[in-house]
């Protein structure tokens, strides 16, 4: 399969009447000028703060395909504005060997010279603790929860099954067969046996 240069460009429909056309012509002159001929437009109308849109989807899965050598966008924040999804696709790209250049801005995560591995290094650093920030903010938030008295995870529903399974355990049926009888898991049923006897 040959490998492409993936040019992703992005506007805001909010926009009014902006055009990607600078954004093309910057990208495609950076392409040019590195000898990169076989290169692909990728192309979303739509806000930076989405996660999901149309044009990056399929870039994405086009990346993981292998078929993309490189990403080239005139900013970073074509990529994305938010800061979560824009860390979630630099992982990606690291982890899919796939460097991300943003011609206006310098970034540019190609090779193992040391100015690429700083770049990459900091957008990794920055991720990272974006990642630990929205850990903290989860964690704090469950605690509260807890201090509340809010009972957290999935209500239990053995309660409403009670009756059903210890009618037909006296009237001797086995686990399995309650199981399949009243289509239940095997260990809903065991769970309520054990609180009886208990």
């Amino acid at each position: 399969m040959e490998k492409i240069t993936a040019l992703y460009l992005r506007i805001s429909l909010a926009s009014g009447k902006q055009t990607t056309d600078s954004q093309l012509l910057e990208v495609e002159r950076y392409c040019q000028m590195r000898g990169w001929t076989n290169c692909e437009v990728y192309t979303d109308k739509v806000s930076g703060g989405k996660a999901s849109r149309p044009a990056l989807d399929r870039m994405v899965k086009e990346m993981r395909s292998g078929k993309v050598e490189r990403v080239v966008a005139y900013k970073l924040d074509r990529i994305g504005r938010s800061l979560t999804h824009l860390c979630l696709l630099v992982d990606e790209m690291s982890n899919l060997g796939v460097p991300l250049i943003c011609t206006s801005q310098g970034i540019d995560t190609t090779g193992n010279n040391p100015a690429s591995k700083l770049q990459l290094d900091v957008l990794k650093a920055v991720c990272e603790f974006e990642r630990n920030l929205i850990k903290d903010r989860v964690n704090a938030g469950l605690n509260a929860a807890r201090a509340r008295g809010v009972r957290l995870g999935r209500p239990a529903t053995l309660h409403k099954h009670r009756d059903e399974v210890l009618a037909l355990r006296g009237q001797g049926m086995k686990l399995r067969e309650i199981s399949r009888e009243l289509n239940l898991p095997i260990s809903s049923v065991c769970k309520i046996t054990k609180l009886q006897n208990n």
